[in-house]
């Protein structure tokens, strides 16, 4: 073996029905006396009641997919004109990567509370849109330097969103297995995420308010993350960014939509990848594995459901050939490419 794996320092603090208990001593530990809380209009309620008696110095709503690289400056701004010493974000992806934007200029450090399952709280991976154009890198100084999970936080998440955030933190641990630093460390961390996704996502299907599913799910998506912060960005990522940048479609819905046509595409290119899938899905296939599941999440299967047209298919295969990974397991050409966006786009089955 040779290979190269990256641990990032992060302290988990995981115990449901335990937030509000588990930041403040975690604020308490770490000597901090002026958070930014950083949570949508819609979480400030949910926020309010976590953080309690702690010394808030200022609450901050103003998030947006994708962020917004003017809403980042706004809160930058708003950071420095409070003196805050810690960066506290209550929410999911959107929340959390506001927070980062904000960290990658100032050096705060973050405190993260997620209410879905998006992972972005177990990477160092930061991203911004402007122009319709959506740039990403990596930089430690966004990794949220503890993180807070509370799986009964995502009771009340709806089950279309648990379907679609969930699915998202698959993409993660099954990009992960070909990703340009993929290795044996992410591999077996990637395949134990999807054991646990497949486990927990159909309970909270079948039983939104029941605690087990929520915290297999959970859980797995914490390790999806941590396999994917260390193998990088493979093809299903460059292909989401490239459609949320440039249409701004919705995430988790984006990737849900996504992940079975590149499965497809690059399983049979990548055949250890493909059985290590197969195995944690525990199913003949891959792709089997996959689409059974979707078939009992009655996941979203169309792009085209989501606002994109049939018109944008081209500039986006252009956009997204300038960002295919270096040894991507399948080559991708222009022809090729616009198959499988055209079939997410119909809603077609993967091929």
């Amino acid at each position: 073996m040779r290979f190269v794996h990256d641990t990032l320092p992060q302290r988990v603090r995981f115990a449901s029905g335990e937030a509000a208990g588990q930041l403040a001593e975690e604020v308490r530990e770490r000597g901090y006396s002026r958070l930014m809380v950083i949570a949508t209009e819609s979480q400030k309620a949910l926020a309010e009641r976590i953080l309690g008696e702690l010394p808030v110095a200022v609450w901050h709503h103003e998030v947006a997919m994708h962020v917004p690289a003017g809403l980042a400056t706004r809160g930058r701004e708003v950071a420095a004109a409070h003196h805050v010493d810690v960066l506290v974000a209550v929410g999911g992806g959107s929340t959390t990567g506001l927070a980062k934007a904000i960290a990658l200029t100032t050096g705060l450090p973050i405190i993260a509370v997620p209410t879905t399952y998006a992972g972005s709280e177990a990477t160092s991976v930061w991203g911004l849109t402007e122009a319709g154009r959506k740039t990403t890198g990596m930089d430690e100084r966004v990794l949220p330097q503890t993180v807070v999970y509370d799986a009964s936080l995502m009771l009340t998440l709806p089950v279309a969103m648990s379907v679609a955030s969930g699915l998202n933190a698959l993409a993660h641990s099954i990009d992960a297995m070909w990703a340009p630093r993929a290795n044996p460390i992410s591999a077996a961390l990637a395949g134990e995420g999807i054991r646990a996704l497949n486990a927990g996502l159909p309970k909270v299907a079948a039983d939104p308010t029941g605690l087990t599913g929520r915290e297999h799910a959970l859980y797995g998506a914490y390790l999806s993350a941590v396999a994917f912060a260390s193998a990088g960005s493979g093809l299903h990522h460059k292909i989401c960014h490239v459609l949320g940048g440039m249409l701004d479609l919705p995430h988790a819905q984006t990737h849900a939509v996504v992940l079975p046509h590149v499965l497809a595409f690059n399983g049979p290119a990548a055949p250890d990848a493909e059985q290590r899938i197969a195995a944690a899905f525990e199913a003949p296939s891959a792709n089997r594995g996959l689409a059974t599941l979707r078939s009992t999440l009655d996941a979203p299967t169309a792009l085209r459901d989501y606002g994109m047209t049939e018109d944008a298919i081209a500039p986006v295969v252009e956009a997204v050939l300038a960002a295919v990974p270096a040894g991507n397991p399948a080559p991708v050409t222009a022809e090729n490419l616009t198959a499988l966006l055209r079939a997410a786009w119909e809603g077609d089955l993967p091929r």
